[in-house]
């Protein structure tokens, strides 16, 4: 059997990335070794199967004997440890869910639905680290896949609505914290006049005893629209990613414009974005409709109606789901060709754990064929 090292297990991300594994029966195909950075030496998770106990996620010489790494421990670690273990000569697959190394000439995106020949040409070629993408570009593609299949993608503009999730659990807790500091307020007067419930609301979201360490400001009952750091050119990192990772999953010669602005929303899961496409054709409504739905297993169109709208095209509907809904699909008003959108996707597994996941199993298969 392949055996597999997997590291930051214990993790949002790979958190789920254990839940899936587990209910798809990943665990059954593979020799798993469990690391960890600080627990080395106690039991590992259960799997259903016998495993050995924790090894140290620092120690080159028993990462070196295994034939892929899967990790979701962070940038931080990657950077520390993958160098070294490749400077040994190491030459197994490295599969990693953070972004350290999405951008190096030597790594592929993973996005199989998506970009499975791509992956398959490099794999082939030798190249060994497979890098999940971001959450919003990936989310983006599983929805638009079909689109970009069919070359009718001139450019896009995509406004995101993105999770408490998207920034850490530390984060998420914090937007309860801040929900439950709300409703403190806001309960004892919620039977007299909404003027003051609102001033009360807006007081305490004000106040200096409001839970903003993580965020750095009031996300609940409101929005950040600026998610990681400045670029030069007035982009966040995250709006800079759109362009950059795409081009690179599609593994486009000519890049396709993309441009938007990122929004922090309170919300828990699920990261939405509205997005507008300037198409090379001026297909008809059904016309795109069709090639959306056509694009993958996964990609769901939701007709343009409120009630299949508040049904299906919420992060509500959607966390815990390997479901994308499209849905708002109508033509702009801005000329020929313009059409615009709303999906919606979680993104701890398309956005995160499940390209990894599958990317694992298209390896293992490689490995041992």
């Amino acid at each position: 059997m392949v055996k597999v090292g997997i590291v930051g297990w214990r993790g949002m991300v790979g958190s789920v990335l254990m839940e899936r594994m587990r209910k798809e029966g990943d665990f059954k195909g593979i020799d798993p070794v469990f690391f960890t950075t600080s627990q080395a030496g106690q039991a590992g998770p259960d799997i259903g199967k016998e495993i050995p106990v924790l090894q140290d996620g620092f120690d080159i010489d028993i990462l070196q004997g295994m034939d892929i790494v899967l990790t979701c421990q962070g940038s931080d670690y990657t950077k520390k440890v993958h160098p070294k273990l490749r400077d040994t000569g190491w030459k197994g697959v490295w599969i990693d869910a953070a972004s350290a190394l999405r951008m190096a000439d030597t790594s592929i995106i993973v996005l199989d639905p998506v970009n499975r020949q791509v992956i398959d040409k490099g794999f082939d070629a030798g190249i060994r680290d497979f890098i999940g993408g971001n959450c919003t570009v990936s989310l983006m593609l599983m929805a638009l896949g079909g689109l970009f299949d069919a070359g009718q993608v001139e450019w896009i503009t995509s406004m995101t609505y993105q999770a408490a999730s998207g920034a850490g659990a530390k984060n998420m807790k914090e937007l309860v914290s801040q929900m439950g500091a709300i409703n403190d307020a806001a309960q004892p007067i919620l039977d007299g006049p909404v003027a003051a419930v609102d001033t009360a609301v807006v007081e305490t979201m004000r106040g200096a005893a409001f839970p903003t360490d993580n965020f750095g400001a009031p996300l609940a009952g409101s929005l950040i629209p600026w998610i990681d750091v400045p670029m030069e050119n007035g982009q966040t990192r995250e709006e800079w990613k759109g362009v950059a990772e795409t081009n690179k999953i599609l593994e486009n010669e000519t890049p396709i414009p993309i441009d938007g602005t990122c929004v922090r929303i309170g919300t828990m899961r699920c990261h939405s974005q509205a997005i507008t496409v300037k198409l090379k054709d001026d297909l008809d409504v059904a016309e795109v409709e069709r090639l959306i739905a056509s694009a993958n297993d996964w990609v769901k169109v939701v007709p343009n109606t409120k009630e299949e709208t508040l049904k299906d095209l919420t992060p509500t509907a959607v966390t815990g789901t390997l479901t994308v809904p499209v849905g708002r699909i109508r033509k702009l008003n801005l000329g020929p060709g313009y059409i615009t959108l709303f999906t919606v996707g979680d993104q701890l597994l398309w956005g995160a754990a499940e390209p990894v996941r599958r990317m694992l199993n298209i390896a293992v298969e490689k490995l041992s064929a």
